[in-house]
């Protein structure tokens, strides 16, 4: 059974670098035609896909974010992390990690982000 867990710090001081991982167990993040993917959900909003890594280590990101963002794995610990830089107030989220290929897909509990001085 896949299981992830997403772990960071909850508050994040406007200008700063949002930075979260999640810690992927039961499967490999490096197995080609999977994806480890990071998602968020503003309060009050619908589901926005941040961007991924694939297996191969191959990065793809959100054209609306893509300026702040970078995702990046420690594949000896199974465990892939975002950077989110410049934060502001409008970042406030509570940030998913998900791991899937077709139609199979998991996702960890979510960890809440709030930017805030």
């Amino acid at each position: 059974q896949v299981q992830l867990q997403e772990t960071g710090p909850g508050l994040v001081k406007p200008s700063q670098t949002l930075s979260l991982t999640c810690t992927v167990s039961g499967g490999s993040i490096t197995i080609n035609g999977y994806y480890s993917t990071w998602i968020r959900q503003p309060p009050g909003k619908g589901l926005e896909w941040i961007g991924h890594i694939g297996g191969s280590g191959n990065t793809y990101y959100s054209s609306s974010l893509k300026s702040r963002t970078s995702i990046s794995r420690d594949t000896s610990k199974n465990q892939f992390t975002l950077q989110l830089s410049s934060v502001t107030p409008e970042d406030t989220a509570v940030y998913y990690c998900a791991y899937h290929t077709g139609n199979w897909q998991t996702w960890g509990q979510g960890t809440q982000v709030t930017v805030s001085s």
